[in-house]
């Protein structure tokens, strides 16, 4: 158990086990990259031939549980597509970043070559129309946030996170850069933008924490005045364009 290739060589033998004539496989997530606890999970992308069908799955493998990216070869342009449509590149970045475990015939390191073309090219901009609903969205969270009283700490909370995502959603799309959910909200945010992105994220801590949230509220105006300011009065929504 003290093998520090144990992760890869679990999702080599389930590659092996589940998936015989699998054309390629890649580890990513934590384990590929040195973080793996007891406890995580194992993120496997399989590239499987034309003749089978591309999907999701979870187990559980020798005790750990694994989410498989399973897709055709076929299919790969489009769910490289769909992950760059959604600005956070999941697939994408396991075939940058992951650790290959099979690889026979080369289809692996052609598809993370393709991986590293759409990442480089960055996530498609945000429409007019998306820049304006999501800068006023953030300047709602953030009035809201303001006028809560501590007292209502779900109610403080809840819009403390809203806050937060509205302002990395922003941040990111300013910076042309990825987003992320979950843990990975906090480390694209970082990367996107050290300064402003450590402002929102411990102005979030403080509204966690102390129930203040002046820090966050100051953080995501300054996310605001990188775009034009908070949007409040004149902004319209059309039903149909």
């Amino acid at each position: 158990m003290n093998d520090p290739e144990l992760p890869a060589a679990q999702a080599l033998r389930l590659v092996a086990t589940r998936f015989p004539h699998a054309l390629g496989a890649v580890l990513g997530g934590s384990a590929a990259q040195g973080r793996v606890t007891p406890t995580s999970d194992l993120d496997v992308a399989v590239l499987l031939p034309d003749s089978d069908t591309s999907r999701r799955e979870v187990i559980r493998h020798e005790g750990r549980p694994a989410e498989l990216f399973l897709h055709t070869l076929a299919d790969v342009p489009e769910f490289f597509a769909w992950d760059r449509a959604r600005r956070r590149g999941t697939l994408l970045f396991i075939y940058d970043q992951g650790l290959p475990l099979m690889d026979p015939d080369g289809h692996v390191s052609r598809t993370c070559e393709q991986a590293r073309a759409v990442i480089a090219a960055g996530p498609p901009p945000l429409t007019p129309a998306e820049w304006e609903q999501s800068r006023y969205s953030l300047t709602c969270y953030m009035d809201d946030l303001v006028d809560t009283s501590p007292a209502h700490r779900y109610e403080q909370l809840s819009l403390a996170d809203f806050t937060l995502r509205e302002a990395a959603h922003l941040l990111t799309a300013h910076h042309n850069t990825w987003t992320g959910i979950g843990k990975w909200l906090p480390r694209r945010l970082l990367s996107a933008d050290p300064a402003r992105g450590k402002a929102l994220l411990d102005g979030h801590q403080a509204v966690a924490e102390r129930a203040d949230p002046a820090p966050l509220a100051a953080a995501a105006e300054q996310v605001l005045d990188l775009l034009g300011g908070p949007l409040r009065d004149g902004y319209t929504l059309r039903w149909r364009t």
